[in-house]
Parts: C-alpha cells; structure tokens; sequence
C-alpha cells in the first residue's frame, strides 16, 4: 500500500522512503499513525516531547501553513499548549509558525472542553472554557494570518473557531473569501464550510448539498475535491431522520460517479494523507450499499483506518471492520 503513496492512478512508483512500517492486527485492520509518515511522525514526538528546537526541524520537510493534515496532527497532540506559548514569546524569527500551531492547538483544545455533545446538555462551565479557548485561538490564527499572508491554514482554522464562537455570516464568509483566495480549490476549507452550512449550525436543510455539488462540477478530473460529495452525503445521513438517505438509487450513483472522477481517476494523486480521502468514500460507499465500490477502495486502503470520518458512528473502528469484511 505505502509503496504506492505518491503515484498516479495505477502506476506503482518505488517504495516510499519515509513509509512506516503496517502493522497487523487481528482482522487486517489498523489505525493509521502520523500519516504513515515516519517525518510526521518524528513531529509529533518531538511536540510530545515538547521540544520546539525539534519541532521546527522536524517541519522543515512541509508547510504547514497549507499541509492541512499535517498541522492537524499537532494540534491533537495532547499538553502543545502548556509549552507552546513559550515559543511564541520567545521566538521572534520562527513567530508565525508558533502562532499557527498554538491557535490550531487550541482550537482543538476548546472542542475538548466543549465535547461532542449537544449544545443543550454542554454546562455553563463548558461553554465558558470552550470561549476561552477558542478566543485565544482567534487572536493567535489572525496574527499568524498578517504575519504570513499567503499561508491559508490559519483561515481554516479561523472556520472553526468561528463557527464555534457563532460569530455570523458577515465574518465567517470573509474567511471562506480569504481562504479560497488563497487556493480556491482547498478541501479542508470546503470541508469546514460543508459543516458551516448544515442546519445544526444555523444552514438551511439541502444547502451544504448543493454546495458540494457546485465545488465538485467545477474540481478538475482526479482532484482530491472530490471527496466533498460524500462528505456531504455522510453529513445529510447524519443530519436527517431519514436512515435510508444514501440508499436513494440517484445518491448511489452519484456517490460511483464522484469516486470514479476523484479516488479512481488516473490523475488523482496519492499525497501524503490520502488515506483519509478514500476513508470518506468507504464510509459513503458502505452505508450505501454499494458493493463493488466500495470493495475497491478497501482493497485500496489495504486495512488502513482514519477516525475521520468514521467518528459519526459509533465504534467507528469496529463499524470499518464490519463493513470491509461484508464488502
């Protein structure tokens, strides 16, 4: 599988050197770490370790000013924010980059306290630690943002944390504007505003559908933007009371035509990550029922499990698993 990461279509370059090795499980399932990437994975010690002399020569290799994926896997690093403002303070040359790692970090971290739960059963206590975060977030991702203007992750997050502090379409659309002038054709900024849109955070039903649809009938072939219309499908099953939803005959073809202009073109390109983007068709596929798609892309992700998007189930691993093997 990881001998593939980089290549086009079907074409099987040599192995990657920075492949981490699979590991097996019972069943031939595993979560995927750092990306399957042993330089991710060395960053993601190194902000364990709380080192940043290491973190920043650990992110040499990217730029996480766009590398969305890999920003994220800081970010969810449990204890950043206890040593990151240090580096903020203290690093004058490296700033922006402390900044975008300790906005994203805490941005995360908000959500910790907040939870997944619904709004109505979140205290009060919650909510005011989850503000709190959240607004120190907003100061540090804007500076980032003026200090480094062509970097388009700080908008991103700028999304969530928005959408979070329901700060109003007036000022989360300038950031969708700000960020997709930036790469209009960005797939975490899509896929923050897909959950902008659903009716749980203020979108009218059908509205973050019909948007995918739009982004995806103007995404060249073989572009990872494609990803967006299952993610919309998953977010509609999710939304609605309708179970059913992705077994709709029209949704079903929808969800192979998407897959075979996306993941299964030739000119899709296997980037660090990629794994994620055929997660979301599996999910898609499988609650949809079709088959012989979805076996495809598990056979792609030869056992290869990311928690997103499988986090709208519960179990999410166990669910991976059972699907693959009825596929």
């Amino acid at each position: 599988m990881f001998g593939r990461l980089f290549g086009r279509g079907g074409e099987r370059p040599a192995a990657d050197p920075y492949a981490l090795p699979t590991p097996r499980r019972k069943g031939g399932v595993y979560r995927l770490q750092a990306l399957g990437d042993a330089r991710v994975l060395a960053l993601v010690q190194a902000a364990e370790a709380g080192d940043w002399e290491a973190v920043k020569e650990a992110a040499l290799p990217f730029d996480l000013g766009r590398e969305h994926q890999v920003l994220a896997e800081i970010a969810e690093v449990a204890g950043v924010q206890e040593w990151i403002g240090r580096a903020v303070e203290e690093d004058k040359e490296h700033r922006a980059l402390a900044l975008l790692i300790s906005g994203s970090r805490h941005v995360v971290w908000g959500w910790e306290a907040r939870t997944s739960a619904r709004a109505v059963d979140v205290s009060q206590e919650q909510w005011r630690v989850f503000h709190e975060r959240l607004h120190i977030a907003e100061e540090q991702l804007l500076e980032a943002a003026e200090l480094r203007p062509e970097w388009i992750s700080p908008w991103r997050r700028l999304l969530t944390s928005g959408r979070g502090m329901s700060l109003g379409p007036a000022v989360t659309e300038t950031r969708l504007d700000a960020a997709l002038r930036r790469d209009p054709l960005d797939l975490g900024v899509h896929m923050e505003w897909l959950s902008q849109l659903q009716p749980r955070w203020g979108g009218e039903p059908g509205q973050a559908l019909a948007f995918a649809r739009e982004a995806f009938a103007g995404a060249p072939d073989g572009h990872r933007l494609g990803c967006v219309l299952p993610m919309a499908h998953i977010e509609e099953w999710v939304e609605s009371d309708r179970m059913d939803h992705l077994e709709n005959p029209q949704v079903r073809e929808e969800l192979r035509l998407a897959a075979d202009r996306s993941i299964f073109h030739p000119a899709y390109e296997r980037r660090l990550g990629w794994q994620e983007d055929f997660n979301i068709f599996a999910m898609a596929l499988s609650l949809a029922g079709e088959k012989p798609a979805a076996r495809r892309v598990y056979r792609e992700l030869d056992g290869a499990f990311t928690p997103w998007p499988w986090k709208y189930i519960s179990q999410p691993e166990a669910m991976y698993a059972r699907f693959r093997r009825r596929v």
